[in-house]
């Protein structure tokens, strides 16, 4: 009989195991073997000399090798035993069912893998006392996909059979879990990101994240008993090693923080830490078709839509009262019409002196400007970063968006609220609180200029070391010193920086410290460059306005420091610069001021009020036209009733950018919390040439 039962198991197990693996239960095979002796009905199972008729030790090795296993329904995630077939018998169907039922009502634990082809043995023969007798045991070939084959597993660097199963079970753990902990909505906001390409390099993970999804929409529909087999099942079926462990990837971490309710902006913050490169500046704001329509929900429902629409600031939309200072001409067009209120004192002819008097800010508005008639600021190259625009509502009675009242706001040249090399540095990655810095800029103009400009330091030290510094060898193990920034190709209308830094002094050794710039590729950018040395709380600023041909190199400094840790500087580069042409103005020269201003954020003062956040000097030139298209509005203007969509704000800043215009407010603006300062003219009873401090 058991030849019998044995051919329809073979057929059961050929027609189930075809193309499936086979997963074991963690389950005591000792016991296992005791569930199918004491199966059987009364007297199926009679003492066979010393044992009973099934106690075979050939079967028992073959229960042992594969009877604790199971394939699993890949259409409903249900669990089989191989016993699970029809066996024909009275006899064998009790053992049989209870076979099954006792080995799935354990847990998997791996997935099945054979040493060798055939499990257990067709027969054997025993001499017993003249005669030869065969008995007929359970056994199973097994198809190759169940059997470990070295040669195999080398190609994947598995070393044994139960490397291997460790590999299937390590799978089949992290997909699990990336199941479990990742949610729907993390993978469709990433699917979104990639699509519109905002996600670095996340291109590249569309077809593993789309597989995923499909996998995760599967796995919800399941019941939570049949969740674990689903994981084990897709452990083997897929060969995409990148969905079965993706959350142990670069985008699992970001899916996970996602998941995790981390603010979206600083999830794929730290993606892009770990797969960009320092100096990689996101093309495109962060958010997600579901975030632009709660911003639109909110926007419409505050009343703030006819408050998008943004252009450049005239004269004729200032409101005397927000006037530090205008022109004659200027004045004419002011709202209100109090030029006369703005005239302290009579023009006369002015008396020139020769000396320059240094005055602070507040004090030259105070004491200075209210018998100033003609003003005229100096240009100079360093303060192109200054070069701001006031933007105004196209719809002059909407809504303000901004914590102040108004409806006015700036943008400094490159598309900023503020702008510094120190700035930019920090934002690309590098160290700016150092015993030494060295940084570079460019690309910071109009036009875009492609070169890579290189930084450079070349050390030089009593003790006879010699070391370069630059990118072809970015540390110096005896000071410390290290290139942390290293930009090869700028990006259209953001500044490119470069930068050098020696953390601490006690690392420096005695000596000098050469800094130069070189054009290491010239891909036709006119603008030269801009530089900072900053040591000892100063902060030294250089500027070289030509064009750099290629393998040019331009000495910009060289910092020395003796015996006793003191640095000091020898300057290089020229600060007499011909002048450079931009915004329609030309650098190195007095330009005349039309109206001076505090930004938006501190007008209308009355009633004790106080301004809100940093204040802005805005002196707006003749003739000075910005010919970018600035955005119309920065996230740290809006109000917090709109902030919390501040990721579609941050799109829609750029997407409102203002329309270039010939009639607009331009000029140098100057922040209240960083030390600047500008040579001015001022004409009243007197001439007087002022360095204002700011």
């Amino acid at each position: 009989m058991i030849e019998s039962i044995r051919t329809k198991l073979i057929e059961n197990f050929n027609q189930v195991v075809r193309n499936r693996y086979l997963y074991e239960m963690d389950l005591d095979k000792s016991e296992l073997w005791n569930v199918y002796l004491s199966s059987f009905p009364d007297g199926a199972n009679p003492i066979y000399k010393t044992r009973t008729v099934h106690d075979c030790s050939a079967c028992r090795s073959f229960f042992k090798a594969i009877g604790n296993t199971v394939w699993i329904d890949e259409n409903t995630m249900e669990i089989h035993s191989i016993f699970e077939f029809d066996t024909g018998s009275s006899i064998y169907q009790p053992v049989m069912d209870a076979l099954s039922e006792f080995v799935k009502k354990h847990p998997i634990k791996d997935v099945y893998l054979s040493n060798e082809r055939r499990v257990g043995q067709d027969h054997d023969s025993l001499l017993v006392g003249s005669v030869v007798e065969t008995f007929k045991h359970f056994y199973l070939d097994l198809p190759s996909h169940l059997v470990y084959d070295g040669n195999y597993s080398r190609q994947h660097s598995y070393l044994t059979r139960e490397s291997q199963k460790g590999y299937y079970r390590d799978n089949k753990n992290v997909f699990k879990r990336s199941l479990d902990e990742i949610s729907m909505e993390a993978i469709d906001t990433v699917l979104e990101l990639t699509a519109s390409k905002t996600l670095y390099r996340g291109e590249e993970w569309t077809s593993a994240l789309t597989e995923f999804r499909k996998s995760k929409e599967e796995y919800e529909r399941l019941d939570p008993d049949k969740k674990d087999a689903y994981a084990w099942y897709m452990s083997t079926k897929t060969n995409n090693y990148a969905v079965q462990r993706i959350r142990n990837h670069s985008i699992g971490v970001l899916l996970t923080d996602i998941s995790e309710g981390v603010d979206l902006e600083d999830a794929v913050r730290k993606y892009e830490a770990i797969v960009a490169p320092s100096n990689y500046k996101r093309p495109k704001a962060i958010f997600t078709k579901k975030m632009l329509e709660e911003a639109q929900k909110t926007v419409e429902d505050l009343g703030y839509m006819n408050s998008l629409e943004r252009r450049f600031a005239r004269i004729d939309d200032i409101n005397v009262h927000d006037i530090l200072f205008s022109n004659k001409d200027a004045a004419k067009h002011i709202e209100g019409n109090v030029f006369d209120d703005l005239m302290k004192s009579a023009k006369t002819t002015p008396k020139n002196f020769s000396r320059v008097e240094e005055i602070g800010i507040e004090r030259f508005i105070k004491d200075v400007l209210p018998t100033t008639n003609e003003m005229e600021v100096y240009f100079e190259s360093r303060h192109i970063p200054n070069l701001v625009s006031l933007i105004a509502p196209v719809h002059k009675e909407a809504k303000s968006m901004f914590k102040w009242d108004n409806g006015f706001s700036w943008a400094y040249t490159g598309n900023i609220a503020d702008s510094d090399i120190k700035a930019n540095v920090k934002k690309a990655g590098g160290m700016v609180d150092a015993a030494l810095r060295f940084s570079i800029q460019w690309n910071d103009g109009l036009e875009h200029d492609p070169n890579d400009l290189d930084a450079h330091c070349t050390e030089s030290t009593v003790y006879g070391h010699k070391k370069e510094i630059y990118f072809g060898s970015m540390y110096s193990v005896k000071t410390d010193g290290k290139l942390d920034v290293d930009v090869i190709h700028p990006v259209p209308h953001t500044p490119a920086v470069e930068n050098i830094v020696y953390p601490t002094k006690n690392r420096m050794l005695p000596g000098s410290y050469e800094f130069d710039v070189r054009c290491y590729s010239d891909r036709g950018g006119k603008s030269g460059f801009r530089a900072e040395i900053e040591f000892d709380g100063k902060i030294y600023q250089f500027n070289y306005s030509s064009k750099l041909r290629a393998n040019e190199r331009i000495r910009v400094a060289t910092v020395e420091m003796d015996s006793n840790g003191n640095l000091s500087i020898k300057k290089f580069l020229s600060s007499e610069e011909k002048g450079r042409e931009i915004w329609g103005l030309v650098t190195n020269q007095f330009i005349p001021v039309s109206v001076m201003m505090n930004s938006p954020n501190y007008w209308s003062l009355n009633d004790g009020k106080e301004g809100i956040g940093n204040k802005h000097y805005m002196f707006m030139l003749d003739g000075c036209i910005n010919p970018e298209k600035p955005n119309g509005f920065f996230n740290e203007y809006l109000k917090g009733e709109l902030i919390e969509h501040k990721r579609v704000f941050e799109a829609l800043g750029s997407k409102m950018a203002v329309e270039a215009s010939n009639d607009q407010l331009s000029g140098l603006g100057f922040s209240s919390t960083k030390r600047n300062d500008i040579v001015v003219k001022v004409k009243g009873n007197t001439e007087r040439i002022m360095k204002v401090i700011f």
